[in-house]
Formats: C-alpha cells, sequence, structure tokens
C-alpha cells in the first residue's frame, strides 16, 4: 500500500535530505560489521561455549543493518520519487524496536554470566529476563507510537533495566574476585589467568554499559525534535549505537582464549554462593577404570590435539559436596 507523497521534490522539506545518504552509509556500515562477525564466529566454532553467547549477539547488527536498509529505501523513494511506502516505514518501526529489544536482551544475557561463568541461564532467569523483555517492547511501542504517559513508563523500564543488569555484573564480579583471592592463596596459578580474563572483560561491560545508560537516557529526555537539527543528532545517535555495540562485541568475541577459560567452577544455591577448589587429576584409561572413590568420582574424557580416543586422558573432578 502506498500512498502519493509532494507533487515535486522541493514540496519536501529540505531537513530531510541529508537522511537517504545518511542511511545508505550506516547501513553499509552496519552489513560489513555484521558479516565480518558472522565470519569470525564462525571461523571460531570450535569454542563452543563462547561461540553460542558470539552467535546470539551477532543477529543483533543483522537486525540493525535490516532497519537502515529500509530506512534508506523509505527516504529514498519518499524524496526522489515522491512515494512515500507505509508498509515500509511500518518496517522500519517494528525493525528498530525490534534492534532495541534484542539490544537489551544481549546485555542480559552478558550480565548473567551465560558462557562466561556459567553453561545455562536457570529457568527463574529465563522467565524474568522474558518478562522484561516483553515489558520493555511493548512500551517502546507505545512511547515510539506517542501513546500519552508512555515516555514515563518507558523512563522506569530503563531503571528497572539497567539496575538489574548492574546488579548481576556486579554479582559476577564478585565471584571472580573471590575466585581470584583463592587461586592466589592456594597457589593455583593454571586457573589465574582464565579468570583474570573473566574478570577484565566483566569490568570492562560494566564501564559500557554505564556509556549506554547515560546515551539512552539523553536520548529519552531530549527537548530538541526540530527538524532542522534532525539529521545531526541521528548521526550521533547510529554512530554512538555502532560503537557501543561494536566495543562490548569486541570484548566477548570468539577467540584463543586463556587456558581453561571454559571451566566455569561456580553453581548456584539458596545460600551464600561457594567457590569451589580448583583442582584436577589426570590419568590413563586403564587407570582409571580400577580407580574407585566416592569423592573423586567424575570421569570426562579429553582429546588433546584432536587425536584419537586411545590418546585422551580423563580428568576426575572432586564431588563438591563431599
Amino acid at each position: 500500500m502506498e500512498t502519493s507523497g509532494a507533487a515535486d521534490r522541493d514540496g519536501v522539506d529540505t531537513s530531510y535530505k541529508p537522511l537517504p545518504p545518511l542511511y545508505f552509509a550506516f547501513a553499509i556500515i552496519w552489513i560489513l560489521s555484521a558479516v565480518s562477525w558472522t565470519l569470525n564466529t564462525h571461523k571460531y566454532r570450535h569454542f563452543q561455549q563462547p561461540n553460542k553467547l558470539q552467535w546470539m549477539l551477532a543477529s543483533v547488527p543483522w537486525i540493525k543493518s535490516l532497519q537502515l536498509s529500509l530506512s534508506f529505501l523509505f527516504w529514498y523513494s519518499c524524496y526522489y520519487s515522491n512515494v512515500c511506502s507505509i508498509w515500509m516505514s511500518f518496517g522500519v518501526y517494528i525493525m528498530g524496536i525490534l534492534f532495541q529489544t534484542s539490544a537489551f536482551g544481549s546485555f542480559f544475557l552478558i550480565s548473567h554470566g551465560y558462557c562466561i561463568t556459567c553453561h545455562r541461564i536457570t529457568l527463574s532467569e529465563r522467565r524474568s529476563m522474558a518478562t522484561m523483555g516483553c515489558a520493555f517492547y511493548f512500551t517502546l511501542v507505545g512511547y515510539k507510537a506517542s501513546i500519552p504517559y508512555f515516555s514515563v513508563l518507558l523512563l522506569l523500564n530503563y531503571l528497572v533495566v539497567f539496575y538489574v543488569i548492574f546488579d548481576h555484573v556486579s554479582r559476577n564480579l564478585i565471584v571472580l574476585r573471590d575466585q581470584l583471592s583463592f587461586i592466589e592463596d592456594e597457589d593455583v596459578q593454571a586457573m589465574h589467568d582464565a579468570v583474570y580474563t573473566k574478570y577484565i572483560m566483566f569490568k570492562k561491560f560494566q564501564g559500557a554499559m554505564h556509556i549506554v545508560a547515560v546515551s539512552e537516557l539523553a536520548i529519552l529526555i531530549s527537548l530538541d525534535n526540530s527538524l532542522e537539527t534532525f539529521w545531526m543528532r541521528l548521526v550521533v545517535r547510529e554512530w554512538a549505537q555502532f560503537f557501543i555495540f561494536m566495543y562490548i562485541g569486541w570484548i566477548f568475541r570468539c577467540q584463543d582464549f586463556a587456558p581453561r577459560f571454559s571451566v566455569m567452577p561456580t553453581w548456584s544455591s539458596k545460600g551464600e554462593t561457594i567457590v569451589p577448589p580448583i583442582y584436577s587429576i589426570e590419568m590413563d584409561a586403564a587407570t582409571f577404570k580400577g580407580f574407585t572413590s566416592h569423592e573423586w568420582h567424575i570421569g570426562v574424557p579429553t582429546l588433546l590435539n584432536k587425536g584419537s580416543v586411545k590418546d585422551s586422558v580423563v580428568v576426575v573432578i572432586r564431588q563438591p559436596h563431599s
């Protein structure tokens, strides 16, 4: 469905003239970033745990690329062909909301430590994330549609979302500091680099989220809505979103992590969080076959240099509640 625009090009406000080239440039930038992101994730696909998080993060730049491409097509046809598609503008509207929702969903996953300090998110955490995600999505819909009082609801939603994110990041930092202290006290240097890498990743993410919080709140309470400065505000917002998300993606990118990075030696309980000992014993299959103990009982075969099963070793892990 299409509606006719102005009779000629001069009938469209000249303030919108920079929009087609701007949207085209940003669409190309995000598409190139999404392609390189996807290729890098595929290249390091053998890192199973960090790779799961990276694949989830990769969906965000693709959604943004689609939004910017639709924005370019809409403004180009509207300004140069005098035809403004309602369906295309609706697609831009929906893609913009999906981008913000998926971006904050990925921030939720990172703050919970998914694939960094835990293998999976618990059922209660998944439910709370789904609830906040739906509330955030529908609040954005109302705000973008200029429904009265939804700007206040969105501000409250932002406060809740950022509180949850910063709270979980702080918890992970506390746990990782405890692990580092334990490692230094027990002189378990084999795990130090891996735990310290995780700690630095969360510290950088915490700093990036402070910038996200300030920029999102500044955009929300901005009072300058004049058409003359619309394209300048667009440039500032798009560059800010690009650099912030690419920086976070770079922090948690798939790479050659420190040895034992995939080891996540924490567990959740209703009581106090405990950091278990980080020790392991390696033995061959013949020795493990006759090994009997109630405390050391979990055998995990590992392959060295992609060798055969015969060349693998067995890692015996101590039962934490023994």
